[in-house]
């Protein structure tokens, strides 16, 4: 019998904290054994069905032979002229298909194979936080440094670029930003938009910003895409999903558009280690983006019913909430005297309804937990009242 060999993780892997929703799994899947009647409100995860015209798309397109061959590495040219034909419409920002959209298996791939593109060691990424816990392991994976900006209720949810040390900012190279966001749920306006590409352009500083949740609003402002900005094409990208705005979360396409020497780079990535977005789905993803606004308000107004049950319910509990205006998040500040972990462990084990805490989405997001809009309004209601039992 061969002697067993001894496998030894490298090193950027034992380094690597736990996933943040990876334990949320096993903390559901603990209460589901138990027999919890569970209220699962700390995923992201659209509980909406994709609408019918882009699941009947896919289904005529998946019989199609030539689509079942290895697709583009880019995307499909008609997929990335929709995406174009899209931003054009919804945010008034021309692109060229050719060099300035390239397609996704999910923003969170693009997002995590970005450093690898323009990072070397010991360069830094700067990124906001509390936020998606991608940022920074992306960076790790590259051999880099993460900064954290610090997301604070008294700056609007806003990072404080002023605040960043002169010896980071001599050696950063990327910044991650995110609005609408996440877990915050706070917008940006074209004052900040501004304010961030000056200073990348000021500092050499590539902008990357995460924008899957602009078309999840409730309001009549529209939130903006941060290339309506004059200049924001010369300092960076933006990241764009159909997984939020369509409910494709599981179909996993997405894009990125803006510079295209920043395309260029990050599709150089792509190209040595995947092959493209089969090519069914980019079929369905055009027919995605074609979709009437009617049906897109009628899954906005679903989630805005949900919302106003959660905000005003929490905050008749007397928990702090702001009313979000995107995003399908509420990000709520602890009762006094618990941390993150123990208050989501509270109601949890308490009340069966499981939220996300804030400390998982980095240091500053301690002190609140983050409530997703993804269980029906008479769910949404069950959890405010048992919650309200508890405390």
């Amino acid at each position: 019998m061969s002697k067993k060999i001894s496998i030894e993780p490298a090193k950027r892997v034992k380094n690597l904290p736990p996933y943040l929703f990876a334990l949320i799994d096993q903390m559901k899947e603990k209460a589901l054994a138990k027999g919890v009647d569970l209220i699962d409100m700390s995923i992201g995860d659209p509980d909406i069905p994709t609408p019918k015209h882009i699941v009947e798309a896919m289904r005529k397109t998946v019989k199609n032979p030539a689509n079942h061959q290895y697709p583009s590495y880019a995307g499909m040219l008609s997929f990335r002229q929709a995406v174009a034909e899209w931003y054009k419409k919804r945010f008034n920002v021309t692109l060229n298909p050719k060099t300035e959209v390239l397609s996704l298996i999910g923003s969170k791939e693009g997002i995590g194979h970005m450093p690898l593109a323009f990072i070397n060691p010991g360069d830094y990424v700067l990124y906001t936080s509390p936020g998606y816990p991608v940022y920074p392991v992306a960076a790790l994976f590259a051999g880099g440094r993460g900064y954290e900006m610090p997301l604070l209720e008294k700056n609007n949810y806003l990072p404080d670029l002023d605040a960043i040390p002169p010896g980071v900012l001599k050696k950063a190279k990327l910044m991650f930003i995110n609005y609408p966001n996440n877990p915050t749920a706070a917008c940006a306006d074209k004052s900040f938009f501004r304010k961030v590409i000056s200073f990348a352009a000021d500092n050499n500083i590539m902008i990357c910003h995460d924008a899957a949740y602009t078309e999840m609003y409730f309001e009549d402002e529209k939130p903006l895409s941060f290339l309506q900005v004059p200049g924001a094409k010369n300092v960076g990208i933006e990241f764009h999903s159909l997984s939020k705005t369509y409910n494709m979360t599981g179909w996993r396409v997405a894009f990125a558009v803006g510079n295209k020497d920043a395309i260029a780079g990050l599709g150089k990535i792509k190209t040595n280690i995947d092959s493209g977005i089969f090519q069914a789905i980019q079929e369905a993803g055009i027919e995605a983006l074609k979709t009437d606004d009617k049906i897109l308000k009628k899954l906005r107004d679903t989630y805005k019913k949900r919302r106003d049950i959660l905000y005003k319910g929490l905050t008749r509990l007397g928990l702090k909430a702001n009313r979000p205006e995107a995003t399908f998040y509420l990000w709520v500040e602890c009762p006094s005297g618990y941390s993150s972990t123990e208050f989501t462990t509270l109601i949890l084990n308490k009340a069966g309804v499981l939220t996300t805490p804030g400390n998982g989405f980095g240091a500053p997001g301690e002190g609140y937990v983050r409530f997703a809009l993804t269980v029906s309004a008479e769910r949404t209601q069950e959890a405010v009242q048992r919650i309200g039992q508890i405390l």
